[in-house]
């Protein structure tokens, strides 16, 4: 059959009708320049280093392309390149050049500003520290917070080397022991207060605290004043020969003393015939915590 080029008109109509509207969308769409804060990406940072002090995070970038697609840039869709892999210790200088900004096919960089960044690097390092943990909040009263056990006890930190040499102890999340009377337990995040630093690997601690009741005071009256190291041969008594100890402990641990059950002594070693004037010490315990002795020495006559 013979071309006929006059065949569906209609369709060729609104072919040409359509490549004409293209056409002027497209050329409606002018060329535009726009500035755009855009983040800095750091590449290739060597293991062996660690940057310190303030860091530049963002660089202003011109940009040339198509208006309707400079206008509908999404964010990180334009980033700045920094290559890190000749780093070494102390101040270093990084150029910003156009050819290190990713950008969208189309879109042309035009400059990028600052044209030069300074980044400081300290040699990095690890350190073993010990987890303190932080409590907050007061037991019942009449209780007290007792023995804290955290697990694990202790943490690896890395970091720059200067901020690790100051560095003595790793922290955790609170842990509340407000209106507690017994056994407090709670799992909880492990950091450091310093920015620069960080843990080797994210860690988490089981935090136990024993509530227990408060220490208290009592006095047992009475308590005889026994010596020591008295030379053999010679005979002692003390004036007055019966003290008081104050002592400190758990409630039910301290009523249960007698005054036998705490020893009191004079150390008599190179002492011999004659009146002496000596310190009165007592002997300490698990169940409890001498406060005081009264009167604190006794008069001796040795015969």
């Amino acid at each position: 059959m013979a071309y006929n080029p006059f065949r569906n008109p209609g369709m060729k109509a609104l072919s040409l009708l359509f490549a004409t509207l293209l056409w002027l969308t497209v050329s409606r769409d002018s060329q535009v320049e726009r500035s755009l804060q855009v983040p800095l990406e750091f590449q290739n940072m060597p293991a062996s280093l660690e940057i310190v002090g303030e860091t530049p995070s963002t660089a202003t970038v011109r940009l040339r392309g198509a208006s309707s697609q400079l206008g509908s840039l999404a964010l990180g869709s334009v980033v700045a390149v920094v290559d890190l892999q000749a780093a070494r210790p102390g101040s270093r200088l990084f150029h910003l050049v156009t050819s290190q900004v990713r950008a969208p096919y189309g879109v042309d960089v035009v400059e990028v500003s600052p044209a030069t960044i300074s980044l400081l690097f300290e040699s990095a390092g690890k350190k073993t520290v010990k987890v303190v943990p932080m409590l907050i909040g007061r037991p019942r009263p009449g209780y007290v917070a007792g023995a804290i056990t955290v697990d694990p006890a202790d943490v690896d930190v890395v970091g720059p080397v200067s901020r690790l040499n100051d560095l003595t102890e790793a922290t955790t999340e609170p842990v509340s022991v407000e209106n507690a009377t017994g056994m407090i337990g709670d799992r909880v995040t492990v950091g450091v207060t310093d920015s620069e630093l960080r843990l080797s690997q994210p860690v988490t601690a089981r935090v136990t605290v024993q509530v227990v009741p408060a220490p208290v005071e009592r006095t047992l009256e009475a308590v005889p004043v026994q010596f020591e190291n008295l030379k053999p041969g010679l005979r002692a008594n003390a004036r007055p020969p019966n003290v008081g100890v104050v002592l400190r402990g758990e409630p039910e641990g301290l009523a249960a003393l007698r005054a036998g059950d705490v020893l009191v002594v004079v150390d008599m070693a190179g002492l011999g015939r004659g009146t002496h004037r000596r310190e009165v010490k007592a002997g300490g315990s698990p169940r409890f915590d001498v406060v005081g002795i009264v009167p604190s020495s006794v008069e001796v006559r040795v015969r």
